[in-house]
Formats: C-alpha cells, sequence, structure tokens
C-alpha cells in the first residue's frame, strides 16, 4: 500500500486516483514546492518487465518535450529503488469520456471549441516529432474551467520510426484506430487526425461511430464502411462542421487534413455564416481497381552471396602447403615441459600453509551485528562468519524499516561455535492501526482527536454542499477502519462551507442552445414553465424567475417563459361593385381596362386584371385588410386612372 508513503523523500502519496495496464496513477504533495502534483508509478509485469520500461521510459521523454497548455505538463522523473515514477500536473476534474457519457450529445459551439484545444496540441506535438498513436476521449483531461489537456504518451513515436512495436499487431485503441493501423501499417500523424475525428463524432453524437462483437470487427468496419452522418443524427448541426469529421476520419490518408494546424483552421471557420450552405465533404473517387491490402510486415533482410577473392593457388599448391610441418614453436613446447613440476610443488605448499592456519584459528566466532542490514546482506555476512542461519522472525518495528534486520539470536557480540545456527529477527515496518471516523463530526472537535491519534500529517479542505452544515466533515482520506500508520500518514478531510450562492444571470433573449450552455457552466437547471406571445423571436425568454442579480443556491432551477412568436392579426375583407364606363374616341373602339389592388397578398406594382370593354361594365373588387393596416385598388382605362381609393381596417370597424 502506497497511501502514506514518501517517494524519494519529497513526494508524500495521498490516495490512487487511477490506473491502467502498465501503471497507476497516485495524487500526491510535493513537500519542497508545496503542491499537489501527480504521480504515475509503473506496475511491473515481470512477464513483460523489459517492454513495460521501455514504453515507461517513452512515455517520460515524449511528455518532457512538449510545452502546450493543452498537454498535461512533467515536472519530474525519476526512480526510488526498484519504483519508476513520472511527476506530472494534477489536473482537477475528469476525463473527456465522463464529460461526455454525463453531458452528451454536445452543442456544435461546444465541440468545436474543445477540439480547437485538442488540434493545437496535437500540433505541438507533431511540430516536435511526436506521434501520439492512442488519442481518445479516456486519455483527454478536463479541469474545472472546461479546458482540455492531452496526457499518456505510453505508446507515443517518433515521427521518424519506420518500425513496427511488434509483428502482425497493432498499437491503439481499437474504436479511435485508422485504417492504416488497422491494417498494421505505420502509425503517422494522419492517423492522430483521424482518431480526432473520431473525437469530434463522439462530441457531436456521444457515440461512436462504429461498435461490433469484437475488436476484429470494429476495424474492418474502420477499413470498409464510410464514417456515418452526423447530421442525420442530429440536422441542426452545420454541414461545415460534419464536412470536418468526414475529412478527419477518410479512408484514404491522402484525403484527409494534411496536418493538425489545417484542421485547427477549419475548425475557426466552420460556424461562420458564410459557411451555412457548405456541400457536404465528398474525397475524390479512386478510378482504380479495388486491391486487398496486406498486413505489412517487418521486412526480413536479405543476405547477398558473398564472393570469395581468388587466392592465385593451384589444387596442387594447396595440397602441398597443408601437409604438416615442424615449427620452432613445437621446439619451445619441449623446453616448457618442467613447468607442470614446480607448479605442483607450489600448489602442495600452499594446501599444507592453509591446513596450518586452519587448526591454529580458534573455533568460536563473535557474532557481528547486523541490525539495519538487508536480509539478504545479513545472511551473507553471518555465511561469511561461519554461521547456518535458522529461523527468520517476522516483526514490527517503530525505529527499523520494513525488510531490514531487527536483530539476531544469540545476539549481536555473543562468541558461537562456528556452524552454529543463527536465528534472524526483520522487522515488517510500523505497527498499523485502524484509521477513526471522522465523518458526521465538526472541524474544531477532530483537531484534538488528530493530534491525540498521533496524526502529525495533516489538512482540511472546504468545498460546498447543501447536505450538511458549515464545518461538519463529510469525507476524509484514508477512510475509517483503513490499516494506517500515524507518523507517515497524510490525513485529508472535507470539510463542508455549507450552501453555495451564486447569482443569477439575465437570461432575456437566450434561446434553447444559450440555455444548455448556461445550464452546464452556472450548474443552475434552466426550466421552461410557459410559452407566450410576443415579438420576440420563438424560443426566446421573455421573462425568468428569479430575476437576474437574485441570488441563488448552486443547483437550484431558474423558471423561465419563452416567446412563441407574435400573435396573429385580425383582418376584414371589403367589397364594393364599380361602374367602369365607356368613352371611347372613336364609335367601336375597344378600350383597355387595367385594375390594380394593394391588400394582405397584392401589390400595386404589378395588375391584378387587365381586360378590354365596348360598353359600360360592372367590375366587383374585394379587399382583404390586416389590423392596423390598410388597402387601396386603382383602376386605369386606356392608361388613365378613372378610380383610386384607399380603405384602412379602421374604416371597417367603424
Amino acid at each position: 500500500m502506497l497511501v502514506g508513503k514518501h517517494i524519494s523523500g519529497r513526494y508524500k502519496i495521498l490516495q490512487l486516483i487511477g490506473g491502467g495496464g502498465m501503471s497507476n496513477v497516485y495524487l500526491a504533495h510535493d513537500i519542497i514546492l508545496g503542491r499537489d502534483v501527480a504521480i504515475k508509478i509503473l506496475r511491473y509485469d515481470l512477464a513483460n518487465e523489459e517492454e513495460l520500461h521501455r514504453r515507461f521510459q517513452r512515455e517520460a521523454l515524449s511528455a518532457t518535450s512538449l510545452t502546450n497548455p493543452n498537454i498535461v505538463s512533467i515536472y519530474d522523473v525519476g526512480e526510488d529503488g526498484d519504483m519508476h515514477y513520472i511527476v506530472m500536473e494534477y489536473i482537477k476534474g475528469k476525463t473527456l469520456k465522463q464529460y461526455i457519457q454525463e453531458f452528451s450529445p454536445l452543442s456544435a459551439a461546444r465541440s468545436v471549441h474543445i477540439m480547437k484545444q485538442l488540434t493545437s496540441a496535437m500540433a505541438h506535438a507533431h511540430e516536435n516529432g511526436i506521434i501520439h498513436r492512442d488519442i481518445k476521449p479516456q486519455n483527454i483531461l478536463m479541469d474545472e474551467e472546461g479546458n482540455v489537456k492531452i496526457t499518456d504518451f505510453g505508446i507515443a513515436t517518433s515521427l521518424g520510426a519506420t518500425s513496427f512495436t511488434q509483428t502482425n499487431s497493432v498499437i491503439g485503441t481499437v474504436h479511435y484506430l485508422s485504417p492504416e493501423q488497422a491494417r498494421g501499417g505505420i502509425a503517422t500523424m494522419k492517423s492522430d487526425i483521424y482518431a480526432l475525428g473520431i473525437v469530434l463524432y463522439e462530441l457531436l453524437t456521444g457515440e461512436l461511430p462504429f461498435s461490433g462483437e469484437s475488436a476484429v470487427s470494429i476495424a474492418l468496419k474502420h477499413l470498409q464502411t464510410e464514417t456515418p452522418s452526423v447530421r442525420e443524427f442530429d440536422a441542426s448541426i452545420p454541414q461545415s462542421v460534419e464536412n470536418i469529421v468526414l475529412k478527419a476520419t477518410s479512408k484514404d490518408a491522402n484525403h484527409r487534413y494534411n496536418n493538425a494546424e489545417e484542421m485547427e483552421e477549419d475548425l475557426d471557420t466552420c460556424l461562420s455564416i458564410q459557411r451555412v450552405n457548405e456541400p457536404k465533404f465528398v474525397p475524390p473517387v479512386d478510378n482504380g481497381a479495388t486491391k486487398l491490402i496486406p498486413i505489412i510486415k517487418d521486412p526480413k533482410p536479405v543476405v547477398a552471396p558473398v564472393q570469395q577473392p581468388s587466392t592465385g593457388l593451384t589444387e596442387e599448391t594447396v595440397r602441398m602447403e597443408s601437409k604438416p610441418t615442424i615449427e620452432p614453436q613445437e621446439q619451445k613446447k619441449k623446453k616448457k615441459k618442467k613447468w607442470p613440476l614446480i607448479v605442483g610443488i607450489l600448489a602442495a605448499l600452499a594446501i599444507i600453509f592453509t591446513v596450518i592456519a586452519f587448526m591454529m584459528t580458534p573455533n568460536k566466532v563473535v557474532i557481528e551485528d547486523v541490525t539495519n542490514e538487508t536480509l539478504e546482506d545479513a545472511i551473507r555476512i553471518l555465511q561469511e562468519q561461519g554461521f547456518v542461519i535458522g529461523e527468520q522472525e517476522e516483526r514490527n518495528s517503530e525505529d527499523i524499516e520494513a525488510g531490514k534486520i531487527i536483530e539476531t539470536n544469540p545476539i549481536a557480540g555473543r562468541e558461537r561455535e562456528k556452524g552454529s545456527e543463527i536465528d534472524l529477527i526483520v522487522s515488517i515496518g510500523k505497527a498499523p492501526t485502524s484509521m477513526t471516523d471522522f465523518v458526521g463530526i465538526q472541524r474544531d472537535q477532530a483537531i484534538p482527536l488528530l493530534e491525540e491519534g498521533g496524526f502529525k500529517d495533516y489538512k482540511f479542505e472546504e468545498v460546498y454542499s447543501s447536505d450538511h452544515v458549515p464545518g461538519e466533515i463529510i469525507e476524509q482520506t484514508p477512510e475509517a477502519g483503513e490499516e494506517v500508520l500515524f507518523n507517515e500518514t497524510d490525513v485529508v478531510l472535507t470539510v463542508s462551507k455549507g450552501k453555495e450562492v451564486v447569482e443569477v444571470r439575465n437570461l432575456l433573449t437566450f434561446n434553447e442552445a444559450n440555455r444548455k450552455e448556461y445550464e452546464l457552466s452556472s450548474g443552475f437547471k434552466v426550466n421552461v414553465t410557459g410559452e407566450e406571445h410576443s415579438d420576440k423571436p420563438v424560443g426566446e425568454v421573455i421573462s425568468q424567475t428569479p430575476k437576474a442579480g437574485t441570488k441563488l443556491e448552486k443547483g437550484g432551477t431558474i423558471n423561465v417563459v419563452v416567446s412563441k412568436g407574435p400573435q396573429a392579426k385580425k383582418e376584414k375583407s371589403y367589397r364594393d361593385t364599380i361602374e367602369i364606363p365607356y368613352e371611347p374616341t372613336e364609335e367601336g373602339m375597344e378600350q383597355t381596362v387595367t385594375i390594380y389592388i394593394q391588400d394582405k397578398t397584392r401589390s400595386l406594382v404589378e395588375p391584378v386584371e387587365t381586360f378590354t370593354i365596348t360598353q359600360n361594365t360592372m367590375y366587383q373588387i374585394e379587399l382583404f385588410i390586416v389590423e392596423g393596416d390598410k388597402a387601396a385598388y386603382r383602376i386605369d382605362r386606356d392608361n388613365s386612372v378613372i378610380e383610386n381609393k384607399t380603405i384602412t381596417y379602421e374604416e371597417l370597424v367603424e
């Protein structure tokens, strides 16, 4: 249990906050700089220790070379004994995956805002030659202000890398895997862009584009199935936003954005009015035949045949040179035959002196003091003295750290014959005690209990709580009943500050999208209680309770009334029969009559009817007049006005 321990004498482990396949992440406190940090500690798998260590080092090297507000900062990398760790920025919040699960689907504006931060971070990583290879919401953290930061560069690689980590395998998470990675190909920065496109799809819909019963079936969909339309999920999403998803997730990497900067530029303008009528993105058609692309494998080196240089010797020459000859060295060997005799004599003398020395040495030895030595070193020291190691007893100790020797039995300084058994008492550290339950009592009551219990490192954290009175302890770390060590445990008690009261904002003119954004940012619930006719656009807030500026408990409800548009106006009709006189300049000549009407649906700009007369003619006029408006008609005969009249709505009411 690492909680309560000190790493490298500097970092106090407070609590476990996460874990993965290769490491655990703890909340810790940096004693020197007085700040909270996150420590990722390598979790060893003895069957794959070398690979885990290599990936851990890769993450440390990758992340420490990056400095960007949207990438988690690395503060320190080190080792404490066999423990390898990375100290990084502590983000108080949640993962983007948790945020999506809680608030999805997000609005287009909110999704674009998040994606601009992610593309900025990946552009910086790519500029520094780092490909992440595992972009997904689980590896993206969101702080309390809504800013996102990318983390977990454990499988990142350099842009210049040309080999695979493993033969016939892929690196990354299958739901966000680019087609080239699914084929077993080399990941490029366009593979990260593909994953960013999948993340944008998930933000907009709250769902993953591809799912299946197995990882293989999902990978095949990445290869063969086009990305579903986000506009089919929500028609209010602009086409320009959907186009970013489609372009980023193109099956052919050549049809994606060339780099993250290009994608970020597209995100900057996708919500502008100029791109409202943008056509749907369709990748260029490949007229070539459909081809099966095999899994890329590590190329096997081809060994070129080595051509032996010509020696210029004939077969007969070789045969002659292979005959044995007598060299001067054999003559030297004959001279050296007397040396084994000298060596034998010296060895015999050495044995004699050793036996004499042994016989003169006393058989009893003083037991050496191995207190504070490791078990391994203590066994070695005592065995070198000629003793045999007996039983090993484990015992708690307030002074001797775990794994080291408290004392021996017989105790150090006593004389014992060689070959005697020496028992070892090994420390298992300080004796733990059960953690006191502080939840439910007041802060002032907890302080004397902490000091009496021997807890030296404790602190209080204050949070708002509508369910607890101010000063009441509502949470504690370690939890009640947990086995702890007094002077090595940092106790954190969470204290209620009571209800959090926030000033209500003016919501007048807020539409539905604005209200949802305000709910996310403020913590209030905005409830529509009614609709009324208004000159405001349909859906906009025309009144609210409580009013703007009122103090309301966070999490409370604001009731609003929204507009359902202007109320329909009354209308009346006007009918009149008019005699159009026939007054030709010559007898029997036709006269042209043109009728103009202006009312609810017609205008005097265009005639409503044109006809000819040869005698006095009766014509019926019908006008439709809206409340508060007026209507008019005009009759022209041979381009001369013979009748022109205006009627108001009020005249008809009277």
